[in-house]
């Protein structure tokens, strides 16, 4: 399958939850490479590279995050691109 590579802008109560190291378990789980880091306008965002159904999973499973997590609203980018990545990393 072609490799795809989404940038997701998840905003809402995302910071301070354990957000992003569950992001990164998630991704790991499915097999996707890429990042999760906070922004400085209280989003985090998500570099996500797979195929498009573990991009599915993981763009589902952010809408709902760790528990202590609400997420109002997310903003995705579909991109084009070679792989860049080899794993998943929290910066």
């Amino acid at each position: 399958m072609d490799q795809q590579r989404w940038r997701l802008l998840v905003a809402g109560r995302v910071q301070g939850v354990f957000y992003r190291a569950s992001a990164q378990a998630r991704a790991e789980e499915l097999g996707v490479t890429g990042y999760a880091r906070n922004l400085a306008d209280g989003r985090v965002e998500v570099l996500a590279e797979g195929d498009e159904q573990a991009l599915v999973q993981l763009l589902d499973w952010c809408w709902d995050g760790p528990p202590k997590a609400s997420v109002q609203h997310i903003d995705v980018e579909k991109m084009t691109g070679n792989p860049q990545f080899n794993d998943f990393r929290i910066q």
